[in-house]
């Protein structure tokens, strides 16, 4: 029994502990926009992180949820043109057919530290008499109160349309102790894209 106890312990802390969640604190988007299923053919994807490592990995989940119609920045850009030049870079990007590019850049990462209040679970015993069952308490789990610290990433997303050569979306979301940046990218975009398709900015396929 205090096996079980233990074992049922150590999950619900992890369940208390290991959540992430993303929230958009803020957006906006062009109203006369709306983009329609195949109305991108090619969209550069562009993450502005300093690891280039993180960088990478970022640009590939972004990547996976365009269906083939993306291309990492790391693969298009390195080597290829000064990056630096602004004129170049847009007249290259143009030039090359590309429809879209979708920019996240990592605005800032709060750490504030947490109090976890103490927890009290109950779990009823059974047994096969009923007068058991009701005069027996009921077995208790208690884990004391303690301290952690949380990390909040502040992200910037930004959608260009190449073409018309304006911003056609920006969002800035905040995530919560994200396990990697695979988890980070991954919950980032699914808000940003149930965002789009309640506003209207997108369609569903």
């Amino acid at each position: 029994m205090k096996k079980l106890q233990h074992i049922l312990l150590i999950f619900l802390l992890l369940l208390v502990t290991s959540c992430g969640s993303t929230q958009i604190v803020n957006s906006w988007r062009d109203p006369d926009k709306h983009i329609h299923p195949g109305d991108w053919k090619k969209v550069l994807v562009v993450a502005l992180l300093k690891n280039e490592t993180n960088r990478r990995k970022a640009e590939d989940e972004m990547v996976k949820y365009l269906h083939g119609k993306g291309i990492p920045s790391y693969q298009y850009l390195d080597g290829k043109i000064n990056q630096y030049d602004e004129e170049a870079l847009r007249n290259t990007i143009k030039k090359d057919g590309f429809d879209a590019a979708i920019t996240v850049r990592l605005i800032d990462v709060d750490k504030e530290k947490v109090f976890i209040p103490e927890q009290h679970y109950m779990y009823p015993l059974y047994y096969d008499d009923f007068s058991k069952y009701y005069f027996r308490n009921r077995l208790f789990f208690y884990t004391p109160g303690y301290y952690t610290v949380t990390k909040k990433f502040i992200i910037e997303t930004v959608i260009y349309s190449i073409q018309d050569d304006k911003i056609i979306w920006s969002g800035i979301t905040e995530t919560y102790d994200p396990h990697g940046v695979k988890r980070l990218t991954d919950d980032i975009a699914e808000t940003i894209r149930k965002k789009m398709l309640k506003e209207g900015f997108i369609e569903e396929k």
